[in-house]
């Protein structure tokens, strides 16, 4: 994997090749378009409500062994968006580390905590009402997630409250863990956000 930062700063270009998948994203944090084309419809529906709700521009491409599953293309996008998300933030400094949001979607209610501190983690509690969306198999959601903490560098809690529809409560998670970034990811002034004075 290649990661290229670029000017102006908050934004970077990141292409990952292997024999399972060929990906290639561009992320702006402060805003912009956002394209995405994964293979998967239901996937792609889910990226461009986080990137919404983030306020990301997002291009984003990916061809996988969708023949063999969906896996290594969902897992491969979220080690792409994770490292974009690092290579965009340099030293971690300039943002405000924290969000949260709870956030629904009809009948679904998801709760999305994170820490954009280098410091990943991830805790997913979420009990889906159907296993798929179309041909999407929901567990791979969890997997997304967590290469995206891995590289990105996020402690990311995402808890479903309840729900009876699982294309309603991915929704409420993808959107609200948007929400949440946002937030984290809001520019502030004074270096680093850390009693310790670095990360």
């Amino acid at each position: 994997m290649t990661s290229t930062p670029q000017s102006p700063p908050r934004r970077a270009a990141v292409t990952r090749r292997t024999k399972e998948t060929d990906i290639q994203a561009e992320l702006v944090l402060d805003g912009g378009a956002s394209v995405v084309s994964t293979g998967l419809g239901f996937f792609d529906h889910m990226l461009t409500a986080l990137a919404t709700y983030a306020g990301w521009g997002l291009q984003l491409t990916a061809k996988g062994d969708l023949n063999v599953d969906a896996h290594h293309t969902v897992e491969d996008v979220g080690l792409v968006l994770g490292e974009a998300l690092a290579a965009s933030l340099g030293d971690y400094s300039g943002h405000s580390r924290f969000g949260s949001s709870l956030t629904v979607m009809d009948d679904a209610l998801a709760e999305v905590a994170l820490d954009v501190g280098r410091r990943p983690c991830l805790h997913f509690q979420v009990d889906w009402p159907q296993p798929q969306c179309g041909e999407f198999e929901v567990c791979l959601a969890e997997e997304f997630w967590r290469a995206f903490s891995q590289r990105g560098g996020v402690t990311l809690h995402i808890i479903g409250r309840h729900g009876r529809n699982s294309h309603h409560l991915a929704e409420a998670i993808f959107k609200g863990a948007g929400r949440a970034l946002a937030q984290a990811l809001a520019p502030r002034s004074g270096g680093v956000l850390s009693t310790k004075g670095s990360l």
